[in-house]
């Protein structure tokens, strides 16, 4: 067995003939033959794949595991991200071929912009940053919104073999001081404002009051990019240097060349919070991840080079790094790059234009997106003129996805629906259903699919002791991880071993609670902490909001635990009806407990529950249920700054306490009222 190899199951609970758990006869064959040479020899198969990527430098060990959980793959191999995104479909003859498209409907621009384009571009600003002094392994911070100059000054910062982070632009100055604080970049590259339905962001503001409230020394300067079309701003002359100044400082006519770097060095640090105000600096090494990036893109999206792609997200967050970034240009696809909303932007028409008139040919987005539609076009009645003939599949992730939600989506849009499931840490998808192989596209019921090349994935109880087929636990996966996982935590190696290592001794703690069916699909149920305990009983609140959200006057919905002091816990849920609904609240919420009488049983002790007109999200679209549940415990709530609208929870105060919850409970604090 080769290096770094587990173990695979070839026997399962019934004593049928499987791999990994998953039955021979259940699944495409081809499928399980690298699935199993992925787990038991991870060698030999990423080898294969390390070949989809052009190198400098051929690596000389696919895979060093000595040091546990700090693994390294393609060891010794050198690389360039920008010229595997770039240059070699230059000089293949594609430099003609549309690179990305930027739709904003905000702006009310269209631009689409070539290989070539963007080479010319990258070039330019590479060169102007190196004349800054810009060199391999400097930290360059990004603050700016979704517009190809994003995409642009992040391929120039890796072209020099520096690193990037990227910050979302909605973070205000706190948390973007946080960062800065934290990376200590040589430059700050910022757009001067960014757009939002009825305002204008002001990105240049919030970056000088981040940076005169540091303790760590300004950036030696903060390049602007001044958006004209939109706002045109006075920088400071002192700390300020255009970005059209910037590209005037290289030359030409002698192209900056890529520098290339060890598989294994830093291709960028990504901050992730989630719902808390303490941010995580996920550091991502180049080789291996890129790797996964192009092998993912192919075998689960079904993208090859030359198709148009769309992942409805932004590039502060890791979707947009990996599948709006990095896996489509390395393919030498068509990335599609939305500046808008679901549905004000204008109407709610707009993902239904947007794969016709680019025919793209895989989305992926998040439940809530198609929620918005449903809920203002429930009939379809701007969508309907567009035609939906390119479209193979919708692949949703992030949030859970409930059967009503995933029903009415297939039959608006008139292809598969496909659930997968992955995290900012893991860089792409750990379970999933693949186009790209013959995989069944009508997977069990709120499967996120099976898993991914090289995932050997558990489930554990709080023992350590596997769990039987469908029996709820943890979800871990069994170390070395495949290539493309983060590396560590930036300056944090011991959060890093103790965050996601220390529990389960010899796996990947996911945090993520689910079970395994006995045909090998996963189940991702909810965070473990949203798994609440009642009587003894454990009850997954997704399953209570699954099945919520089967009455028809119901279009959203969050639950989530209450204290109560015989049952210990019992869930609370807060529903959203649907427009124009002419029953009053006291009698919908009847038919609704009913029905998880009949659904669930007497068992979940299902009685909180009102309706309300929102419920808070973050820009992400993930519903923050651990926020409602503590503000209900008369908790202090410290609200992230990417919260989409904070002011819900005056509602929700209003809700939570006509159920006798949340009665002396702080009002909560938002991150950016901070400043």
């Amino acid at each position: 067995m080769e290096p770094g190899a587990s173990a695979v199951n070839y026997v399962n609970y019934e004593g049928s003939a499987s791999i990994g758990g998953m039955p021979i006869e259940a699944h495409d064959p081809i499928y399980l033959e690298a699935y199993r040479q992925s787990i038991q020899n991870p060698v030999a198969f990423w080898e294969e794949q390390g070949h989809l990527l052009d190198w400098d430098r051929p690596w000389q060990q696919v895979l060093d595991n000595s040091n546990p959980p700090f693994s390294k793959w393609y060891v010794g191999g050198y690389l360039n991200a920008c010229y595997n995104a770039i240059d070699r479909h230059i000089l293949a003859g594609r430099g003609e071929k549309v690179a990305l498209i930027h739709d904003s409907p905000l702006t009310g621009t269209v631009r689409r912009v070539t290989y070539q384009e963007l080479y010319d571009q990258i070039i330019l600003l590479a060169g102007g940053l190196a004349k800054m002094g810009v060199v391999k392994g400097d930290r360059v911070v990004i603050y700016m919104p979704l517009i190809p100059e994003t995409i642009i000054a992040m391929l120039a910062i890796v072209r020099l073999g520096a690193i990037h982070s990227v910050v979302f632009g909605g973070f205000a100055a706190r948390e973007l001081c946080s960062r800065i604080e934290h990376v200590e970049p040589k430059l700050v590259i910022a757009s001067n404002v960014g757009v939002e339905p009825g305002k204008v962001v002001p990105y240049l503001d919030i970056l000088h009051s981040a940076i005169q409230m540091s303790r760590w020394r300004p950036p030696q300067r903060n390049i602007i990019f001044m958006r004209e079309n939109v706002s045109v701003d006075t920088v400071d002359e002192q700390s300020d240097v255009l970005w059209s100044d910037v590209l005037a400082m290289s030359d030409a006519s002698q192209p900056i060349a890529c520098v290339p770097i060890e598989a294994n060095d830093p291709l960028y640090i990504l901050y992730t919070s989630g719902t808390t105000d303490k941010p995580k600096g996920v550091l991502r090494t180049i080789g291996g991840h890129l790797v996964a990036l192009m092998y993912t893109l192919k075998r689960i999206y079904g993208i090859g080079p030359g198709d148009t792609w769309w992942a409805a997200s932004d590039m502060g967050w890791v979707v947009g790094h990996s599948y709006i970034c990095y896996g489509p240009l390395c393919l030498g696809a068509t990335s599609v790059m939305y500046e808008g909303k679901p549905d004000r932007t204008p109407d709610p028409g707009q993902y239904f234009r947007i794969i016709d008139q680019y025919q793209v040919r895989s989305i992926f987005s998040v439940p809530t997106s198609f929620r918005v539609i449903r809920r203002a076009d429930p009939d379809i009645s701007y969508g309907r003129q567009y035609s939906m003939k390119s479209l193979r599949a919708i692949f949703i992730a992030g949030e859970h996805c409930d059967y009503e939600t995933k029903m009415w989506i297939e039959k608006t849009f008139k292809v598969p629906v496909l659930n997968h499931w992955w995290q900012t840490e893991t860089g792409s998808a750990v379970t999933a259903t693949c186009l790209g192989y013959q995989q069944s596209l009508t997977p069990p019921t709120y499967s996120t699919g099976l898993p991914l090349m090289g995932y050997d994935v558990k489930i554990l109880k709080p023992d350590g002791s596997e769990c039987k087929p469908s029996e709820l636990g943890r979800i871990v996966l069994k170390l070395p991880l495949p290539p493309g996982n983060m590396a560590t935590l930036y300056k944090n190696e011991e959060l890093f071993r103790k965050l996601y290592f220390q529990k389960f001794p010899g796996y990947y703690d996911t945090m993520d609670a689910g079970y395994k069916d006995e045909r090998g699909y996963i189940f991702v149920t909810a965070r473990d902490d949203d798994v609440i305990n009642v009587a003894g009983h454990r009850l997954s609140t997704s399953s209570l909001e699954d099945a919520v959200l089967r009455h028809p006057d119901v279009v959203d919905v969050a639950v989530f635990g209450v204290p109560e002091p015989t049952k210990g816990q019992v869930p609370l849920c807060l529903y959203i009806p649907v427009e124009n609904c002419r029953k009053t609240d006291a009698k919908l919420s009847t038919e609704i407990i009913k029905l998880i009488r009949d659904v669930v049983g007497p068992i979940a002790a299902f009685r909180l529950i009102t309706s309300v007109n929102n419920l808070p999200r973050t820009r992400s679209g993930k519903t923050m249920r651990k926020a409602m549940a503590d503000f209900a415990r008369n908790e202090r709530v410290v609200l992230p700054a990417t919260i989409d609208d904070a002011s819900v929870f005056t509602e929700i105060r209003r809700a939570l306490q006509q159920l006798g919850y949340a009665m002396s409970a702080p009002d909560p604090i938002v991150a950016k009222l901070l400043d």
